[in-house]
C-alpha cells in the first residue's frame, strides 16, 4: 500500500509540474479570470490574501477550468478543462499509463462534501460521501494528521491502481455545524432526479458541479467572517453602561422597580443595603421582561441591570436598542429627578481585551481566592441545573436550521437526523474546549437519550 501510494504521488507530482509550466506559459494572463470563475463572482478577494485556497483552486485550474463551459453540463461525459485539453494534445504519447490514469481521475471524478468517519492520523482516512453516499478509505499521509472525525472535506478522491487518493483538498475542516447546507443542497439535487426513480450518482455531481462548489464558497465564506455576537432580541452585541444623577436612592427605586418582571418590592429590597432607619442606600435589580421570543420555553428575559447607590444611578444593557429604550423608560419615570450623564459602549472584542487585561492585574485578587468562588458547591450545583435544564430544553426548541422545527420534531425524518446528529456533534466539541478551561460541559449524552439517538461508538 505505501509503495502504491508513493508510486502514485511521485507521478502526480510529475504530472501536475509540468501542467503547472505549460500553465505559466500559455495561460498565465488567465489566472485572475480563472480565480473570478472559481469563486463565482466578477471581482472576487485577491488570490495573494488566502494563499492556501490554492491547493483547492490549482486542480479546478488545471483540470477543470473552461470559461466557454455553460454553468449547466449536459451530456453523459463530463468536460475537460482548457489547461488540460491543451496538455493532451501536447504531451499525451510520452505520459505513463498512470499519469494518463491520473489525469483521467481528475477530471472525471467529482468533488464532493465528505464526512470524515475514521482517521489514522499520518496515514488514511475513511469518507463517507455526503450527496451520493458510500464510503472509501483513502491512503493521505498530511490531511490524517489534521482532519478528525465529523469533520466535513470538500474534496476530490481518485481511484487509482491499489489506492485510492486525495486528488484535491479544500484547505479547512469544515465543522459539523455547518452540514445542514450540505443536506439541503442533497435534498435539492434529489428533487431533480425524482421523476427518475434512481438516487443520486456521481454524474449527477459532475453536473451539478457549479451548484456543489457554490455551497462550499458560501460555507467558506461564512467561516471567513467574524463572528457576529446578538442577544436573543437578535440586536448585535454592544455592551451599553448608562450613568444618571438621580435626586433620591428611594424615588429612583420607586419608580423603577416595576422594570423587574416578576419581582415585587419586597423581593428586591431583601438584598437592598438599608440604613438603620431603613433609609434605602443602594440596591441592584434585574430589568426583565416575561417570556423570550427566541426560545420559548424560557419564562423570562434579562434586558439589563440596573444599580441605585445615592445618587448615582448606573444602567448596563447589551444592545444600543436596549440602551436607548432604557433611557427612555428612565426619564418617562423619573422626569426632572433623573440627568442623563453619559452612555460607554464598548464593542464584545473590546471587552474581551478589557477584561483579558484586567485578568492579569492583582486588583482581582489573589488565585486562591477565585478557585474558592469556582469550586463553591452551592454556585457550581445551581450552574450545573441551569446548564441542564438549558441543554435539554433544547430539543423543543424551533431552529431555523431544521427549517423551523424543533430537534424533536426533526430526528422523524432522515435528513432531519443527519443535522441533528451534526449540531450534537458539534455542541460536544464546544463541550470539550469547555472541560479544557476547567468551564461546565453539558450533558449531550442526555440530549441523545431524550432524542431517541445512539451513543457515537468512541
Amino acid at each position: 500500500m505505501d509503495r502504491a501510494w508513493r508510486r502514485q504521488l511521485d507521478a502526480s507530482d510529475r504530472l501536475t509540474g509540468e501542467m503547472l509550466r505549460l500553465a505559466s506559459r500559455e495561460f498565465a494572463d488567465d489566472i485572475e479570470d480563472a480565480w473570478a470563475d472559481f469563486n463565482q463572482q466578477e471581482i472576487p478577494a485577491p488570490l495573494e490574501k488566502y494563499p492556501d485556497e490554492r491547493q483547492i483552486f490549482s486542480p479546478y485550474f488545471l483540470f477543470e477550468w473552461d470559461p466557454d463551459r455553460p454553468l449547466r453540463q449536459r451530456g453523459s461525459k463530463p468536460r475537460v478543462g482548457l489547461i488540460a485539453q491543451s496538455f493532451v494534445l501536447k504531451a499525451w504519447n510520452r505520459l505513463s499509463d498512470l499519469e494518463r490514469m491520473i489525469l483521467e481521475q481528475a477530471t472525471v471524478q467529482p468533488v464532493s462534501f465528505y464526512d470524515v468517519v475514521r482517521c489514522d492520523p499520518g496515514e488514511r482516512i475513511v469518507l463517507r460521501d455526503i450527496l451520493i453516499g458510500g464510503e472509501t478509505e483513502v491512503v493521505e499521509r498530511s490531511a490524517s494528521k489534521v482532519l478528525r472525525p465529523g469533520d466535513i472535506a470538500y474534496a476530490q478522491i481518485w481511484h487509482l491502481p491499489e489506492v485510492a487518493t486525495l486528488g484535491r483538498l479544500a484547505p479547512i475542516p469544515i465543522p459539523p455545524s455547518r452540514k445542514s447546507e450540505i443536506v439541503g443542497l442533497r435534498a435539492k439535487m434529489r428533487k431533480k432526479i425524482t421523476k427518475q426513480s434512481r438516487e443520486l450518482a456521481a454524474l449527477d455531481l459532475v453536473r451539478n458541479a457549479e451548484e456543489i462548489r457554490a455551497t462550499y464558497l458560501n460555507i467558506r465564506d461564512a467561516m471567513r467572517m467574524p463572528p457576529r455576537f446578538c442577544n436573543t432580541d437578535g440586536d448585535p452585541l454592544n455592551f451599553h453602561t448608562l450613568k444618571f444623577r438621580i435626586g433620591s436612592a428611594q424615588a429612583a427605586f420607586d419608580a423603577l422597580a416595576p422594570l423587574a418582571w416578576g419581582c415585587t418590592k419586597e423581593e428586591l429590597l431583601e438584598d437592598a443595603d438599608l440604613g438603620e432607619d431603613g433609609t434605602l442606600h443602594s440596591i441592584e435589580f434585574a430589568w426583565a421582561k416575561g417570556g423570550n421570543k427566541k426560545f420559548e420555553t424560557w419564562d423570562n428575559t434579562i434586558l439589563g441591570k440596573l444599580k441605585i447607590s445615592g445618587q448615582s444611578l448606573v444602567a448596563e444593557v447589551n444592545s444600543a436598542n436596549r440602551a436607548a429604550k432604557l433611557r427612555q423608560e428612565v426619564e418617562q419615570r423619573l422626569r426632572m429627578l433623573a440627568v442623563h450623564e453619559s452612555t460607554v459602549a464598548q464593542t464584545p472584542e473590546e471587552m474581551m481585551k478589557e477584561n483579558g487585561e484586567r485578568k492579569t492585574s492583582p486588583r482581582l485578587g489573589s488565585d486562591a481566592e477565585r478557585k474558592a468562588l469556582d469550586l463553591d458547591p452551592e454556585l457550581k450545583r445551581e450552574a450545573e441545573m441551569a446548564m441542564k435544564w438549558q441543554v435539554e430544553s433544547w430539543i423543543y426548541q424551533k431552529l431555523s436550521v431544521l427549517g423551523g422545527r424543533t430537534p424533536a420534531d426533526a430526528v422523524g425524518d432522515p435528513d432531519g437526523k443527519e443535522i441533528v446528529e451534526a449540531l450534537l456533534l458539534d455542541w460536544e466539541r464546544q463541550g470539550e474546549r469547555a472541560a479544557r478551561s476547567g468551564q461546565l460541559r453539558p450533558d449531550i449524552g442526555a440530549v441523545r437519550r431524550l432524542l431517541k439517538l445512539d451513543l457515537p461508538v468512541a
